[in-house]
Parts: structure tokens; C-alpha cells; sequence
């Protein structure tokens, strides 16, 4: 089993990889990985091992919090008061049919109920809330995310308050203790020379309210650091702690009449640290907030209430509440809540938040219509067909936080470096002080020297380049209709040199017309018409449709059909008034001996135009061709025009023959094409393809294009296809513009090279910045590093990673002219 769940209490890469290791290594767990940027952990287990419980003690144990989801139905409740509300809550739906347990927190105002979904439905426990007095509302998905983000938010803003209640005591600190230094005027009161306890026990009153404000990095990083997982806090911690004590001894020392030591203060250190480690932890928050605006647009999609007929009454209910079935009235300018089937009316509705399509698309009854978009000019009824998480629009959004969510493969040296390095860093800080020490430095430089490298070197930053790059390349792409479910997906793609496209449906509209009838013998064309089109009569093959419409277009009588057989990649047998009729392609003809004569020449004429010819056959006997055109999508020429700017080798992969096959490929610019092939053997193609040594991609749109898409590298699935396709691709291109296959891969391309770029300033940051704070520079006669300005840089490091990514929103896919 997979699951994603919350952790609570990561600040640094340090953390993330804490959390991982604990898990990884219980038994039962086959995969776990932490995403620092969205803070979640997704771990595959057994389930017959290992229960939640068990992960949320072990993450506990390490210093952390997992949010474990509950098996119970949650509603908020408002209009409680004290607990005898509560109480009447929770005893009037404990007494409703089929509800096992009902339980309410009043301080939360929440009301968690197990039941029997056969029994009694979420409507009718908010109905029973109701009648008590109070009103219930479901707390969906969409609830948690926002009490995810309220809480984020709340964060952030917490963070700017210490900020800012540090920064009033830190700004007169420095001004105390390093004005004189500058030539600023000090009163005698508090002058280092002539009152130096004083000014030393100012220094201390100034330090002990950021130090107070600041506990939380003391609070996680000793913590941490007891159960031997040191983090980021750690480092700061002991940086910070350090500086503090020594200052805290030479003021003790200062007051026995070492006035000396009035020098030797580094109160002001501890507090500058702190107070811009905090603002960095500010901008980091804000930063790491923008990367998931992509998923705040898609909730922001859906209206918060529906218009339902309910007992023959038109009533508004919020959205939590419309259940299958629902017969739902929507006006004209108002959004759909949820998916379902028009039952009457007419209407255009506007659904370019999920296809792009810009012009509205007209409904009647029948018509399937998707919950988020908008209706233009008509007033509709129809009834739910999927409700809550299983909307089309639900969908996406949870598939664009699973792959918020995910890591990618590049990302696996910095997860193992982050595991190691605040060790390593602490022992180097360690050692770095020791070796100034033994070589003669005073005790307070081999303390500036161990400050600083605790406080400059940062995990953060290693942990942030590839999450947060990926959490605003998906998003960038859901935004463009490109929705890419994994990390893995989206680093392979950039790789991509092969593009094959499925034929029918893909690079053509996959809705072909009757172009040509020709006849042999004593048949007449309306005549074989007819036959063709009673034989194909339910069939789902386009080119099948294709002549039943031609046939109800001229207004033909189908007639019954006896026998039919299916022959799989060649056509089919029927029986029709005692007459034996074969319709498939060149190949039944030739295995069922039928003898083509001169239609065979008309047949390639018509191929060679880039039609399909279907041969038709009468008791032994051929009858004729029907000639069916299939009409290139608008954009197929651009798309590919495109991917050979890019380099990309582009395939045809279709079971028409191959002149027909050749005419389409040489109309829209294909390098090379593969027909002929049946349904079945597109995989195997795929794979003859990848034996080659090429990277290759599938797009597809079909339930045959399934296994190819499963073959490939990577798998594309036109959005207008199966289920079943989207299932097995690895990119869902929500329109059916061919235009967004260079787009996920320009995307793909734009967001590696953001993430390496970031992983390369990351280890850049830390590989100059520690050996600098350990005296490098000043083994040459340089500076020596302040850690102040180490405790700047390392803020820096991370939201300068964080910032960075987000030059990735800034995204824009390239058009081109198609090449005549």
C-alpha cells in the first residue's frame, strides 16, 4: 500500500532525510520518501506489517509529528458554544441508524463519525446536525488543504513576528556593542572603557529577549541533536549557544574586575544570527508558499455551493453535500459544481480550465459536462455523475500534488549528501577551532572560527533544489494543460529523443469520412453503402462509424445482420441475406483468396492520396472500395515541425497500410513511419524502437495504445482519450493540441536545468562558504569570516535556491510556423 502523509517539525534536508531513514528501515517498509519543500512523506508498506500507528510512533520517536488520517468521516460543526452543545451534537447523530460511533470536539469543532454508508448517508447526519440546532458541513479534501494553508500562513506570519521582536533589540545591540568601534558616539554610562560592566550587562539584557524569541531553534536542534539526528536548527543552536555562553563567562569576569573582557563579548553574534537566520526562514516560508499557487488556482476553480432539486424542491447546498445522483440546475454566467450528464436544456459551456479549447463547447441532453467550467448562455439541468474527490477537476488536483510530492532521480546525490552533513559539519567545525587553537590563536578566535562554520554551512539549500523546482514545473505545467505525474516523469522526458505518435486520433482527428465508392460488377453504390454499413452498424472502429454515417446521411435502412466475427487487425465476416460479406483491408482479401483484379491499382491511387481504402467482398467476390479520409488535427504539422527543432526524431506508428500511411506521414512532416501494425504489436514496436538505443516517447489516445504507452520511456495520453490510456501514461496533455508535446518536453527541459542549477549554487555555497569560515582566507593574510555575515549567507543560500525556482513560473511555451 502507498499512502502521502504530513510531517510536521522539518526545517532543513537534514530533517527530511532523518525522517526517511527511520522509516525506510522498518520492516515492512519498501520505499519512503520526504519531500521537504510540501512537506510530505509517501511510503509504500505492507499493510499486514506494519500499521500507521507504527509510522507515526517511529517518525515521533525521531523528533517529528506524521499526520495519520482518521477512518471516520469528519464535519465541522459551528454554532457551539459550550459543551452541552457538543454533547447534543454527538448524542443526536449517535442515535441515527447505521452511524457505529459519533464523537465531538468542541475546541475544534469538530465532529468525527463512523458509519455504514449502506446504512445512512453524509446528508442525512448534516440534516440530523440541523435539526439539533447547529449546522454541519462536510470536511473535505479541499477543507484540509485549506486549514493546511491557514496553518502555513499563520506560520509566516509568526516567523516576520519574531523577525521583527528580534530586530528591536538586535539593531540598538549593535549599535551598543560595535558603535564605538566605528566612531560612533557611546554615553559614558555605558562605554566599554569607563563602565564596562555596564556595558557588558546592557549587551546581556539586549541578548536574553532574542535568545527567548529565538527558543525555537534551541527547542528542535538540541532535541534533535539528543536523538542523534542533528538538523539545521543544530547548527545554529550550538553556533548560537557558544557565542552566548563565552559572552555570558567574559561579563561574569567583567564584574569580578577583568575589565578586559569587555572586548571579548560576542553577544551580539548569538543575536544577529538568530535574527537573519529568522528573516531567511521568513523568505524561505513565503517562497515555499508561491510554489504551490498552480494547485491554489485549481481549488480555487470550484464554486463553493450547488443548485439541487431535492423532494421536488430547488434548493442551494453546499458542494460537500451534492451526492450521485443529484439533479442539478445551473444558470447562465454560474460555474458547474461537479461532473455529470445533461438531462435538459441547451447551453455552450466554456471548459478551457481543463482543455483549452477557447471556444465554448454546445451541450444538450446526453452530453457529458465537467464540474469548474462555465456556462455561457443557457439555463441546464442534469444529474451528478461524479461527486467530491472523484471529479475530473479533484482528479487533476490530486495528480498534480502527487507529483508535487514525488523526487526525482536527480535528486539522490543531494539526499544522501544532506544525510551526512550536519555530522560531518560539526565535526569540522569542531576540529577547525581545535587546529587555530593548538596553532597559537587565542581561544576567542578558535571560537569565531567554530561559529562560523556551524552557522554557514546549509543543508537547506540542498534540500530545496529539486522539490521546490518540481513542485513549480508541475504546477507551471498543469497550468498549460500538461499534467506530469512523477518526478521520475518529468527528469526522463528531457531525455527524450524519439516522439512516436499513434496515428488515428492523435495526429488525425480520428473522426474519418466516406471520401470515395467504387463498385465492381452488377452492385450499385448505394447498394454496397448499405451492405458496408450493416455490417459496421455498433461497430466502435472509426473507420466503421465513418460509413453508418455516410449510409444515415443518404438515409439508407441498415439491414440485419445474421453472423458477425471480428477478425483482429484485418476486418470483419458477417453473414446478410443469405450473402456472405467480407469488409476489412488488403490483407483479408488476399488470405480469403479473393481475387482484386484492376481494383488493386485504384486501391493504391486512393492510398497514395492518403485515404484508407476498405475492400469489400460478396461471396467470394469483390464488390468494391469504400474510401475513408481521416483529416490532420490543425496543430500536428506545427507540433512537429517543432520537435525537430528540438532534435527529436519523430515516428508514425498506425495499422493503416503503408501508402496511406506514407501520405499522412508526408503531409505533416514524419521522419518515419511503422504501419500495418496491429493493435497488439505496438508495444513491441515501442520496444524496437528503445532496442535501438533511442529514448522514446509514446502518445496515444486510445485503450490499444495502452500497452505502448506503458513501454515506453515515457508515455503521453491525448486528455480527449480513454481512462485507461491516461492511466498507463506518465503525462496526461489535457487538450487535444498535438502543440503540448513540445511543451511538456520544453518544460521538462526548462525544469532540470533549473534544478541543476540550483544543486550547483547549493554545493557551490557550501563547499566555498565552509572553508572560508574556517580560516582559509586568513592562512593568506584575508579576512576573517564574521559569523554574523556567515549566519547572512546561509539565509541566503536557501531563498536564493527557493527564488531560483520560481523563475520557472515565468514559463512559456514557444509556438512555431509550420514549414510549407
Amino acid at each position: 500500500m502507498e499512502q502521502t502523509l504530513s510531517v510536521e517539525g522539518l526545517t532543513c534536508a537534514s530533517c527530511s532525510q532523518t525522517v526517511e531513514k527511520v522509516v525506510s528501515e522498518l520492516n515492512g517498509v519498501s520505499a519512503a520518501s520526504v519531500n521537504l519543500a510540501s512537506e510530505k512523506l509517501t511510503v509504500q508498506y505492507n499493510e499486514q506489517e506494519l500499521t500507521l500507528e507504527d509510522l507515526q510512533t517511529v517518525v515521533k520517536n525521531a523528533g517529528y509529528a506524521l499526520k495519520v488520517p482518521r477512518d471516520e468521516t469528519t464535519f465541522i460543526i459551528s454554532g457551539m458554544t459550550c459543551a452541552s452543545c457538543s454533547q447534543t451534537v454527538e448524542k443526536a447523530v449517535s442515535q441515527l441508524e447505521g452511524v457505529k460511533k459519533a464523537e465531538v470536539n468542541l475546541a475544534t469543532e469538530k465532529l468525527n463519525v463512523l458509519f455504514d454508508e449502506g446504512v445512512v448517508t453524509t446528508s442525512a447526519i448534516i440534516e440530523t446536525v440541523q435539526v439539533s440546532g447547529y449546522e454541519a458541513k462536510l470536511a473535505s479534501d479541499t477543507l484540509e488543504r485549506e486549514e493546511t494553508k491557514a496553518k502555513k500562513q499563520a506560520g509566516i506570519t509568526r516567523m516576520w513576528q519574531r523577525f521583527f521582536y528580534s530586530a528591536i533589540f538586535t539593531v540598538p545591540l549593535l549599535y551598543v556593542s560595535m558603535g564605538h568601534m566605528m566612531g560612533l558616539p557611546l554615553p559614558s554610562i555605558i562605554d566599554p572603557i569607563m563602565n564596562p560592566v555596564t556595558f557588558s550587562f546592557l549587551q546581556l539584557i539586549l541578548t536574553v529577549p532574542v535568545m527567548v524569541v529565538g527558543w525555537p531553534f534551541f527547542k528542535v536542534g538540541f532535541r534533535a541533536l539528543i536523538k542523534r539526528h542533528p538538523n539545521m536548527d543544530s547548527l545554529v543552536a550550538l553556533g548560537t549557544s557558544a557565542a552566548f555562553i563565552y559572552s555570558l563567562g567574559a561579563t561574569v569576569m567583567v564584574t569580578l574586575g577583568k575589565s578586559q573582557y569587555a572586548m571579548d563579548l560576542y553577544y551580539e553574534s548569538a543575536a544577529v544570527i538568530l535574527t537573519l537566520i529568522t528573516l531567511g526562514k521568513y523568505f524561505e516560508a513565503r517562497s515555499k508558499g508561491r510554489t504551490s499557487e498552480a494547485i491554489e488556482k485549481l481549488m480555487g476553480l470550484q464554486p463553493k455551493t450547488a443548485r439541487v432539486i431535492r423532494d421536488g424542491a430547488e434548493m442551494e447546498v453546499p458542494i460537500e453535500t451534492v451526492q450521485v445522483g443529484d439533479a442539478i440546475i445551473v444558470k447562465p454566467g454560474e460555474k458547474l459544481p461537479v461532473d455529470g450528464v445533461v438531462t435538459s436544456g441547451k447551453t455552450s459551456i466554456d471548459e478551457a480550465m481543463l482543455t483549452g479549447e477557447s471556444i465554448p463547447v454546445e451541450k444538450i441532453a446526453g452530453d457529458a459536462v465537467i464540474g469548474a467550467s462555465i456556462n455561457k448562455n443557457g439555463t441546464i439541468q442534469y444529474k451528478a455523475t461524479k461527486v467530491g474527490e472523484d471529479t475530473a477537476l479533484s482528479q487533476i488536483i490530486k495528480l498534480v500534488e502527487d507529483a508535487q510530492g514525488s523526487k526525482a532521480p536527480i535528486a539522490k546525490m543531494a539526499d544522501i549528501i544532506s544525510g551526512y552533513f550536519v555530522p560531518i559539519v560539526i565535526v569540522i567545525s569542531i576540529l577547525s577551532g581545535l587546529s587555530w587553537f593548538i596553532a597559537g590563536e587565542s581561544g576567542l578566535f578558535s571560537l569565531t572560527i567554530a561559529i562560523s562554520v556551524l552557522v554557514i554551512a546549509c543543508p537547506c539549500a540542498l534540500g530545496l533544489a529539486t522539490p521546490t523546482a518540481i513542485m513549480v514545473g508541475t504546477g507551471k505545467g498543469a497550468e498549460n494543460g500538461v499534467l506530469i505525474k512523477s518526478g521520475v516523469a518529468l527528469e526522463t522526458t528531457h531525455k527524450l529523443d524519439t516522439i512516436v505518435f499513434d496515428k488515428t486520433g492523435t495526429i488525425t482527428e480520428g473522426k474519418p469520412v466516406v471520401t470515395d465508392i467504387l463498385t465492381v460488377n452488377e452492385i450499385t453504390v448505394k447498394e454496397l453503402l448499405q451492405l458496408a454499413a450493416s455490417s459496421e452498424k455498433g461497430s466502435e472502429h472509426p473507420l466503421g462509424e465513418a460509413i453508418v454515417r455516410a449510409a444515415e446521411e443518404q438515409r439508407l435502412t441498415t439491414l440485419p445482420v445474421d453472423q458477425f466475427e471480428a477478425i483482429p487487425g484485418r476486418g470483419i465476416k458477417v453473414s446478410i441475406d443469405n450473402q456472405l460479406l467480407l469488409a476489412g483491408n488488403k490483407k483479408l482479401m488476399t488470405e480469403r483468396g479473393i481475387v482484386l483484379t484492376e481494383i488493386d491499382q485504384t486501391s493504391d491511387r486512393l492510398a497514395g492520396e492518403g485515404k484508407t481504402p476498405m475492400f469489400i467482398a460478396i461471396d467470394g467476390e469483390i464488390a468494391g472500395i469504400i474510401a475513408v479520409a481521416d483529416t490532420v488535427k490543425q496543430h500536428s504539422t506545427e507540433a512537429i515541425d517543432k520537435l525537430h527543432q528540438m532534435g527529436i526524431e519523430v515516428v508514425m506508428i498506425t495499422g493503416d497500410n503503408s501508402r496511406t500511411a506514407e501520405a499522412i506521414a508526408k503531409s505533416v512532416g514524419i521522419d518515419r513511419v511503422l504501419s500495418e501494425v496491429l493493435p497488439e504489436d505496438k508495444a513491441n514496436e515501442v520496444k524496437q524502437l528503445q532496442g535501438e538505443g533511442k529514448k522514446v516517447g509514446m502518445v496515444g489516445d486510445g485503450i490499444n495504445d495502452a500497452p505502448a504507452l506503458a513501454q515506453s520511456d515515457i508515455g503521453l495520453a491525448i486528455g480527449s482519450g480513454t481512462d485507461v490510456a491516461m492511466e498507463s501514461a506518465d503525462i496526461v496533455l489535457m487538450r487535444s493540441d498535438l502543440m503540448d508535446v513540445p511543451t511538456a518536453l520544453e518544460l521538462s527541459h526548462a525544469t532540470i536545468r533549473n534544478i541543476k542549477q540550483n544543486l550547483f549554487w547549493a554545493f557551490a555555497y557550501n563547499v566555498i562558504g565552509i572553508p572560508i569560515a574556517m580560516g582559509l582566507l586568513h592562512i593568506f593574510g584575508g579576512p576573517l569570516l564574521n559569523p554574523m555575515l556567515a549566519g547572512a549567507a546561509m539565509s541566503f543560500s536557501s531563498v536564493s535556491v527557493l527564488v531560483n525556482a520560481l523563475r520557472l513560473k515565468r514559463f512559456k511555451p514557444t509556438r512555431v510556423k509550420a514549414v510549407s
